[in-house]
């Protein structure tokens, strides 16, 4: 199976008009370089960009986003997963992946802050517009 077959696959309409994702502003946006040297996102303003991705669970403390997806089979799940990777690779920003039959956690912080940056809402909108 191809990269272009799995990303085909993941973008085609869907028929479950009640779970679509609307896209945000965020996905238009690409990420910027962080090494560190700048304050991590305030909770408030957190909570301010999770209203793009409101799918996605902001952690207690502030420093993480994370959501769940389901998948029919563990085929569909690598399929995501696999299309997952080669977006973040595109945008330099890679997620923690928790990978299961029929399941994939994904987690976004930046690491070099140790807390959230605009780019991990920038890519958790990208990876919503996946299936969107």
């Amino acid at each position: 199976m191809t990269l272009a077959f799995c990303l085909w696959h993941l973008a085609k309409p869907k028929t479950r008009t009640n779970q679509r994702i609307l896209m945000t502003q965020l996905c238009t946006k690409s990420c910027v370089p962080c090494e560190g040297g700048i304050p991590a996102l305030s909770l408030d303003e957190a909570k301010a960009l999770q209203t793009q991705v409101p799918e996605w669970e902001l952690s207690d403390d502030g420093k993480h986003i994370r959501r769940e997806y389901s998948f029919k089979d563990f085929h569909h799940t690598m399929a995501f997963v696999n299309a997952v990777a080669w977006m973040a690779h595109r945008e330099d920003h890679h997620p923690d992946m928790l990978v299961t039959w029929g399941k994939c956690e994904v987690r976004y912080w930046t690491h070099a802050i140790d807390g959230l940056s605009e780019n991990d809402f920038i890519c958790a909108a990208k990876v919503d517009q996946l299936l969107a």
